[in-house]
Order: structure tokens, then C-alpha cells, then sequence
């Protein structure tokens, strides 16, 4: 088999970086870089294979932590790269590393940095972000976030959720039981949400605690790199000092960091949209049908004219949403919601019509005459789950029209 080879990069001709901060851009350049000779060659086995924790990417997320990506949302202090605007760092990392395998920025980076390391870092006590976060940069180990569970997950109340921590002497015993989260099975560290006497509280373990038993990862439509399995607690103790942020006050310390996920899901977007875009023209230029090459034809002109504006939009919220979040601390805003739902859609979109203009060539997995590898089918496929986790797209819609009326909850 031989990988195909990559498409021109539309975007450096029709999207600036010019009000992007100078350290951002060049994260871009690393980032992209990266990917591209690290990446780019392993990308096809990443998204085609089928979900098994024997083939979960460690030398990869070890090259990760040794080039510092992993270090990029953290501060000095727990040995981060400092930036003066990590979550925007971050969200060129994501953009360039869905460009070539979603699974794997999902898994490797927006699950174990954007929601349990966010969480930790925003609100859990320094003996905790001592313990996790040198390994974690460091790509040694990776962790987990875990709020969903078989009968929870767009509603996350506290009627809804059956994962129970009984007060106890020095600490909590854990029951239930949770559900679709990433990285479970090949996980060292763990944030979760459960039902306390004070109402909802966010608590942090080790996987290998006495009681936690892990499920075989799920076979899913897409994202095969990213591994998800239920997780099973039976009498878990955790002690209080292991509380992230105040007891009863868990909800907040999750959409705080589903808020920042969410941002990271909607830059995935982008990777893949740009991907299809450009896969697409590329094959258009080269194609002939009727005498003409199909980047000759209006109709196709005109599709991929729109796709280009709305690329740049969905770009464009992307970093405004994580700009926000840097500058003020505060992830209430809606731009997150507004960039994910924006983001996701689009991905899905331009998929659709990238394969439709490839034709066959879009379809195909691996061409047999020649052993040619071709991505469409892989971010057809991949794109979908943008528009369902971190918040459904539906409720995305309502968090923004809540913002609209000034209503809450």
C-alpha cells in the first residue's frame, strides 16, 4: 500500500493568520509540521482499524509529549510551555492533527487536555495536578473524563445520574457505573462525576483502584483510534482530599471543561473540513468529464466557493471562542456552542460533497490495482460524531438560544 500523496493546502492561500498572536502561528508551523512526518504516515491504520486497547498509539503520544504539544495548555508552574494563550495553542494543534486522523486528536489530546486536565488544572488541588500532569505532558500516560453513563449523558442532573459516592469516614464509596469515555481502557488517571450528600461533585482516582473495572472498547461507526469502554464502580473508596473543586459543586467543574472540549471538537471540525476541501479540489484539477476538468464546472465552482467562506467562518469562531476563554478566563460564553455546532455541521457537509465530486475516488478505502489510499471515506465517517458528543448539536442550539432570551436552566 502507499499513502497518497497529501493535497495542496488550500487554506494558506485563502485563510491569514495575520490576527493570530505571533506564538500561535508558530505552534501552527510545529504543530503542522509534526503531523505531517509523524503523523501523516501512520494516519490510514489509525482510522481504519478497528478498536482494540493492543492498538492504542503509545509511541505516537510519547513523540507527542516529546515534541511538548502536550505541554502546550499548561502553565510554568506544573511544567507547561506558559503561553500567554494556551487554549488557542491548542486548538492549532487539534485543527492539524484531525487534518490527517480525528480518532487520534480525540483521544490523545482533546479527552486527557481539554477535559480531565482542564479540570485538574482549573480546579483541583496542587497535590493532584503534581501527580498527573508531568506524566501526562510528558506522554507517558494519558486519562479520562468521565460525566456519561448508560441512561445519562446530554442530561447530566442530578436526578439522572446513578454513579453514588456514600460519605464515609476520611472519604467516599463509589457504586455505578459510566459510559462512553475515552481512553478508559488504557487510562492512569480518571475524573468523574457522581452524586455526593451536597448534590453533584467532580472526584479523581487511578484507574487501577480497588473496586474499578474497565469494559472492551465499543465498535463504533468512526474515530476507530479513539477508544471508548464503560467504566464499573463497586465500592470504590476515594478519599475528600480527591475532590476537584468543591463537593456539590461538580456540574460546574464538568461544563467548564465540556465548554473548552467543546471548542476543541468544533477546531476537529475544522481539520476534517479543510481535509475533504482539499482533497476534493485537488482530485477536481485532475479529473476530466465531458472535455472539461470538474473545477471547470459552475456547479462545482460554486459549491466549493460556499464551502471556502463557510470554512473561514467556522475557523474564524473557532479561535474568537478560544481567544475568550484566554482573555478572561470565563468558558460561560456561547461562542463555544455557536464554533461546535457551526464546526461539526460543516465537516459533515463538505465529507458528503467531497465524495460526491470524487465520485469512486472518494468512496474507496484503498484502491486494489494500485494499493492508493484515499481519506474521504475515513473523515465521512469520523465527521459524524462531532455533532453528537461533548453536547449534542441540539443542545448546543438551545445553550445558545438560552444566551439569545437571557434565560437559564
Amino acid at each position: 500500500m502507499s499513502i497518497h500523496k497529501l493535497p495542496k493546502r488550500r487554506a494558506d492561500d485563502l485563510y491569514t493568520d495575520i490576527w493570530l498572536p505571533e506564538e500561535t502561528k508558530a505552534i501552527r508551523h510545529e504543530a503542522r509540521e509534526f503531523a505531517i512526518n509523524e503523523l501523516a504516515p501512520i494516519a490510514h491504520a489509525l482510522n481504519t482499524t478497528p478498536e482494540d486497547k493492543n492498538n492504542f498509539p503509545w509511541e505516537f503520544l510519547k513523540k507527542l509529549g516529546d515534541a511538548n504539544f502536550l505541554r502546550t495548555p499548561y502553565p510554568e508552574k506544573f511544567g507547561g510551555r506558559g503561553l500567554e494563550y494556551p487554549v488557542l495553542a491548542s486548538q492549532v494543534v487539534e485543527e492539524e492533527l484531525a487534518y490527517f486522523s480525528n480518532g487520534a486528536a480525540a483521544t490523545l489530546y482533546d479527552a486527557p487536555l481539554a477535559l480531565m486536565g482542564a479540570s485538574i488544572l482549573r480546579y483541583g488541588p496542587d497535590h493532584i495536578a503534581e501527580t498527573v500532569l508531568p506524566p501526562l505532558m510528558a506522554g507517558e500516560v494519558t486519562g479520562s473524563f468521565a460525566t456519561s453513563e448508560p441512561a445519562a449523558s446530554t442530561d447530566l442532573s442530578a436526578h439522572m445520574l446513578s454513579t453514588v459516592a456514600e460519605t464515609v469516614n476520611g472519604g467516599f464509596i463509589i457504586n455505578g457505573a459510566k459510559r462512553w469515555i475515552t481512553n478508559a481502557c488504557v487510562a492512569k488517571f480518571l475524573v468523574f462525576l457522581c452524586k455526593t450528600d451536597e448534590g453533584l461533585t467532580m472526584l479523581f482516582t487511578e484507574t487501577n483502584a480497588e473496586g474499578i473495572t474497565i469494559g472492551e472498547p465499543d465498535k463504533k461507526l468512526g474515530n476507530h483510534a479513539q477508544l471508548t469502554s464503560d467504566i464499573y464502580f463497586n465500592n470504590v473508596f476515594v478519599p475528600e482530599s480527591n475532590v476537584i473543586g468543591q463537593k456539590g459543586k461538580g456540574l460546574r467543574v464538568a461544563l467548564s471543561a465540556l465548554t473548552e472540549g467543546r471548542v476543541a471538537v468544533a477546531s476537529m471540525g475544522v481539520g476534517m473540513a479543510q481535509a475533504a476541501f482539499d482533497y476534493a479540489t485537488d482530485y477536481m484539477e485532475k479529473r476530466t468529464v465531458f472535455g472539461k476538468t470538474l473545477s471547470n464546472m459552475q456547479h462545482w465552482q460554486n459549491v466549493f466557493a460556499d464551502y471556502a467562506i463557510k470554512i473561514e467562518n467556522a475557523r474564524n469562531l473557532v479561535y474568537k471562542a478560544a481567544y475568550t476563554i484566554d482573555t478572561t478566563g470565563k468558558t460561560d460564553s456561547p461562542l463555544g456552542a455557536m464554533a461546535k455546532t457551526y464546526a461539526t455541521r460543516l465537516s459533515r457537509e463538505i465529507a458528503s460533497d467531497a465524495i460526491q465530486v470524487c465520485g469512486a475516488m472518494g468512496f474507496v478505502r484503498e484502491l486494489g490495482a494500485t494499493g492508493e489510499l484515499r481519506p474521504l471515506e475515513t473523515i465521512y465517517r469520523d465527521c459524524k460524531i462531532g455533532e453528537i458528543y461533548e453536547g449534542a448539536n441540539e443542545v448546543m442550539l438551545s445553550i445558545i438560544a438560552r444566551s439569545i432570551f437571557n434565560q437559564t436552566l
